[in-house]
């Protein structure tokens, strides 16, 4: 038997939400403005390579998990 996880793309949304913060927490901690992370969560805008890997390292996943 193998210890193997299953993993799902989640959105941006839910991994923040998942991980108890707002999105003001999400701005200050990646240097952008709150109404970047909205514009984020609701696909106005797509975040660059650089961001989808901060969030993947503040959200301890893989950038492959990430829905944008």
């Amino acid at each position: 038997m193998t210890n193997d996880v299953m993993y799902k793309k989640l959105s941006i949304k839910a991994w923040r939400t998942n991980a108890n913060l707002t999105q003001q927490d999400v701005a200050d901690i990646l240097g952008v403005t709150k109404q970047t992370v909205i514009n984020w969560e609701k696909s106005k805008t797509k975040p660059n390579g650089l961001i989808i890997y901060a969030l993947a390292k503040l959200y301890k996943t893989e950038v492959d998990y990430i829905e944008v």
